[in-house]
């Protein structure tokens, strides 16, 4: 093990330590399974600080290449099936470090994980999902929810389908095509093309700087409201703490229902998660959805639906009888991901970069 740390290039020192670890353990210098050099052994072997030798290993750890046991040091947790090199084990092409660096899922471990599933449930993978997704997924997400985003449902609340778009086919069912449903202006193109596809009529209400306007909230005669309150697309627009605390005043007058399509706020930079709409009035007026396909990758077409107290037998007896869309592969990796913890590592790993950026 010799580590030439160069101090005058501009790339610091622990990024170079991490790149020459990674390196030597996707190239087999390292096998699965291999103990690496302690933390103080490799700060004096490369001319580092302890500290800096500790923050490459991190690194190492969240992108799945290591794993660290307790009083025993780090081992690796690659194998060489975890990834698809190129001839003479060539790295990954630059378009797939850019995937990486913008948020996407590290692949290792995601591979890692669908191995571990293939191997632990084998044939039981082949039956077919019960119809609002797999307990075991929708256990982890109740879980996930409560420790993250103070929301507190039972399993049976949540509803397992293949993407947000599926998911607003179910709503209309649920709620009713005679309703008239009221977007942000502006909002995501496909939100409303899927509602009229649906049947639906539309009222688009405009943004003000915290949210829907008053005024626009007032003159509508809709009684379902489609929300993004973080980050709204493509305005970037934020609902505030009294702009939400509004909505659902709303729907409580007009005895309607706010449906919270929450898919930015995983990566808010704040230290606290943000408030959502659902966490506020969970009873009775708000459906709360959400997905993988920015937190892991966009091939993940996994969505999930939280359904205030009041409405599980609603739905049960208006649309429970559709099949579950997912297979039941895809939720015991996601189930894996949120139960092991490395779902969350993966959305603190890039909420940490966003803040240095």
């Amino acid at each position: 093990m010799n580590y030439h740390i160069d101090k005058n290039a501009p790339q610091s020192a622990y990024l170079q330590l991490y790149h020459r670890l990674r390196d030597d353990i996707v190239a087999g210098v390292y096998p699965h399974g291999g103990k690496l050099p302690s933390k103080r052994l490799l700060a004096e072997s490369a001319g580092v600080s302890l500290v800096t030798a500790e923050h490459a290993y991190a690194i190492l750890c969240d992108e799945g290449y290591l794993e660290s046991r307790e009083r025993s040091g780090y081992f690796v947790a690659y194998r060489a099936g975890d990834c698809f090199p190129g001839a003479g084990g060539e790295q990954p092409a630059p378009a797939a470090e850019l995937r990486a660096a913008q948020g996407e899922f590290p692949f290792s471990v995601l591979a890692r994980t669908m191995r571990r599933v293939l191997s632990d449930y084998g044939e039981a993978l082949l039956v077919k999902s019960p119809n609002n997704g797999c307990a075991a997924l929708r256990q982890a997400l109740s879980d996930y929810l409560a420790r993250s985003r103070g929301i507190r449902v039972r399993p049976s609340q949540i509803v397992i389908g293949s993407g947000a778009e599926y998911l607003y086919g179910l709503i209309v069912q649920l709620l009713g095509r005679e309703r008239v449903y009221a977007l942000e202006n502006p909002s995501y193109e496909k939100i409303r093309r899927v509602y009229e596809a649906n049947g639906v009529r539309c009222d688009a209400l405009r943004l003000g700087r915290d949210g829907i306007r008053t005024d626009e909230l007032a003159r509508t005669e809709a009684t379902v409201l489609h929300v993004t309150p973080f980050h709204s697309f493509p305005s970037g627009v934020t609902a505030s703490a009294g702009k939400r605390a509004e909505y659902i005043r709303w729907a409580a007058q007009r005895g309607g229902f706010i449906v919270e399509d929450d898919f930015d706020s995983e990566f808010s930079l704040s230290s606290k998660a943000e408030d959502t709409v659902f966490s506020l009035e969970p009873e009775r007026s708000v459906l709360y959805l959400n997905t993988f396909s920015k937190t892991i990758a966009p091939a993940i077409r996994v969505g999930y639906m939280v359904l205030p107290a009041a409405l599980p037998e609603r739905f049960e007896a208006a649309v429970g009888f559709y099949s579950c869309t997912v297979p039941l592969f895809e939720q015991y990796v996601l189930a894996e991901l949120l139960r092991s913890g490395d779902f969350e590592r993966h959305l603190n790993r890039v909420r940490r970069k966003r803040r240095r950026q």
